[in-house]
């Protein structure tokens, strides 16, 4: 199969096109054709060295898939070969999803939305879990709370917004000025551009805050928090200070690390399937322009997610 390795840490550059063998199934796995993945910052990190997660290289990055059942390990019943399916198997190991087959535990799949492209349910997994773990799981968001995203127009942001919403919540947001009508159109209904305004000016008196930008708007948040209220990050989750900041005020902080997730899976899924949870595809590039991929996810500009179609 073609894969997209590493042999060094470094730049965009270093990612190559290479045939490696198909990975060779254990109990309870399925195989998947692979449609579409994404490029998510994390991998962007991993590639460079920043964050190596995966050890040294070589290695094959990638996390989201979505694409169809080939083959089944006798003993998973879950799927039969020929399913359409999408997921985000193995995270924080090694999965391998930046080539043309993947091996997944069938538990760390779901069906694909029939109404999704191959390109959409790729953009679902990684980001929408995140999204799901940090409202739902940790900040437990009921009707009629107030909800805030930090870089609500990104890959979690676009979705975080849309679960807040189906949570109940009530929806405000920081981004650019250029995302607001899209964020407009997703039911946000307070903008603020961070570029030319401070939040904490114009934002109070909100329940949950969820951070996905770092920079300092984490400790900011907590000064528009009500008493009792609770910050989640998914890029300060090893702050020392965040807690004992939030503590002293009488706030709650808590950091998320998503995890594989088969019920978060089909409740994204069916919010999917009915048109309720619509994920943003920024761009579609060819798995042999993952380079260019990388660089753009760098930038950190992108409005959704950036998707590599493979098939």
């Amino acid at each position: 199969m073609k894969a997209l390795t590493q042999t060094r840490f470094g730049g965009p550059e270093v990612l190559e096109l290479v045939d490696l063998p198909r990975p060779r199934l254990l109990p309870t796995e399925v195989l998947v054709r692979v449609h579409a993945t994404s490029v998510n910052p994390v991998e962007a990190y991993i590639r460079s060295g920043a964050f190596p997660l995966l050890g040294d290289p070589p290695f094959v990055l990638g996390w989201d898939v979505s694409g169809v059942v080939e083959a089944v390990e006798p003993g998973s019943a879950r799927f039969q070969v020929g399913d359409e399916v999408f997921g985000m198997p193995l995270f924080p190991r090694q999965a391998g999803a930046h080539a043309e087959y993947v091996a997944s535990p069938s538990r760390q799949l779901a069906r694909k939305p029939a109404n999704l492209s191959h390109a959409q349910a790729a953009a679902l997994p990684l980001c929408g879990l995140t999204a799901l773990q940090a409202l739902d799981d940790i900040a437990r968001v009921q009707p009629g709370q107030r909800v805030l995203v930090h870089g609500a127009a990104g890959g979690v942001g676009h979705l975080a917004v849309q679960i807040a919403r189906l949570l109940g919540a009530e929806v405000i947001a920081t981004a650019s000025a250029g995302k607001h009508d899209y964020l407009r159109s997703l039911g946000v209904g307070q903008l603020v551009d961070y570029r030319s305004t401070d939040f904490t000016t114009v934002v109070r008196d909100v329940d949950v805050v969820f951070d996905l930008i770092a920079q300092g708007y984490a400790q900011r948040s907590l000064a528009v928090l009500r008493p009792g209220g609770i910050l989640v990050s998914a890029v300060e989750r090893h702050s020392t200070e965040l807690p004992a900041l939030a503590a002293a005020a009488g706030k709650r902080f808590s950091g998320v690390a998503v995890e594989p997730d088969r019920g978060g899976l089909e409740r994204l899924a069916a919010w999917a399937g009915e048109g309720r949870l619509v994920p943003h595809v920024a761009e579609v590039l060819p798995l042999r322009d993952a380079a260019r991929a990388h660089a753009r996810v760098a930038e950190g500009s992108l409005q959704g997610k950036l998707i590599l179609s493979v098939a």
